[in-house]
């Protein structure tokens, strides 16, 4: 008689009327039917946000009381729920439980592995409304609509600087404690940021993973495909509010600016003169080092700098 009801125990008796999902008990079904009829019925009294069981209030209250009852024995860190620090122990075990059967990339989280799908069938669930940008993951459009709202969250508390981003805010904060986290096994280099880290060691594996479709040179990085794509479509966005002049790279712009500010930032350790580009620096300290890298295939004369090569060869062609 006993082994029978231990038997029974298991079977899911309880089945919902909207869904055809089954339950052991009766309770457990009570509560899945808030789903359907959206009753709340637990309520946080320090915000009023409101939940279908107990439990999740309970652990939305930690939010409030500032308690993390799990931590992690590798590295002390805490968290709220349990669930996240079963998932942020992968980070030291390199367990990644959920595989895509499209390419074999594995995820720690099962959500993550979900976005990823997206990405071979193209499948943007998430749209922005107020400028139609699609987005794979619902968190990335939350992000991308503080860009209307001009809502930055998460501020700086030692000089005010505010972000949309919380991971922004930590890298940032690099800056005034000088951290930096990540660095390179190979050659020791150090970064603020995990992703400049992984563009860094592209140095010495030799990977250039983005290429060029129109003549298929390769890159690094992605910024680096972006920029050199507008020798192709000739496009120049950054222009100068002084004289109008346009430029295909920010930072050309920005050694530009130098002959408006009348900035010098470059200088000579041999004579101390300055130059508002790096470039001519370079030219002139070749007058202290007496190197001269260009020269003509005419006659073999040697030039410190391009530009009197290009000058001399006029002899040969004018002749």
């Amino acid at each position: 008689m006993g082994m029978s009801k231990r038997k029974g125990r298991g079977v899911k008796r309880h089945r919902c009327q909207h869904c055809d999902k089954s339950f052991t008990t009766s309770t457990s079904l009570k509560i899945h039917l808030r789903v359907h009829t959206g009753e709340k019925p637990y309520s946080c009294d320090q915000c009023g946000a409101a939940f279908t069981r107990q439990d999740t209030l309970k652990i939305h209250q930690r939010i409030h009381t500032g308690d993390k009852p799990y931590s992690c024995d590798q590295c002390g860190a805490a968290f709220r729920r349990q669930d996240t620090l079963t998932i942020h122990q992968r980070i030291h075990t390199g367990d990644k439980p959920y595989s895509c059967d499209q390419c074999g990339a594995a995820y720690t989280q099962q959500r993550n592995l979900e976005a990823h799908k997206l990405n071979h069938t193209g499948d943007k669930p998430y749209s922005c409304d107020q400028c139609g940008a699609a987005f794979t993951r619902q968190d990335t459009l939350k992000i991308h609509q503080h860009i209307h709202t001009g809502d930055k969250p998460y501020s700086c508390d030692q000089c005010g600087a505010a972000f949309t981003q919380q991971r922004t805010l930590k890298t940032h904060q690099c800056i005034h404690t000088g951290d930096k986290p990540y660095s390179c096994d190979q050659c020791g280099a150090a970064f603020t940021r995990q992703d400049t880290l992984k563009i860094h060691q592209r140095i010495h594996t030799g990977e250039k993973p983005y290429s060029c479709e129109q003549c298929g040179e390769t890159f690094s990085c992605g910024g680096s495909l972006k920029s050199h794509q507008r020798i192709h479509t000739g496009e120049k966005p950054y222009w100068c509010g002084q004289c109008g002049k346009t430029f295909s790279r920010s930072e050309n712009l920005k050694r530009h600016q130098h002959v408006h500010t009348g900035e010098k930032p470059y200088w000579c350790g041999q004579c101390g003169k300055m130059f508002s580009q790096r470039s001519n620096l370079k030219s002139h300290r070749r007058i202290h080092t007496g190197e001269k890298p260009y020269w003509c295939e005419q006659c073999g004369k040697t030039f410190s700098d391009s530009r009197c090569l290009k000058k001399h060869q006029l002899i040969h062609t004018a002749s």
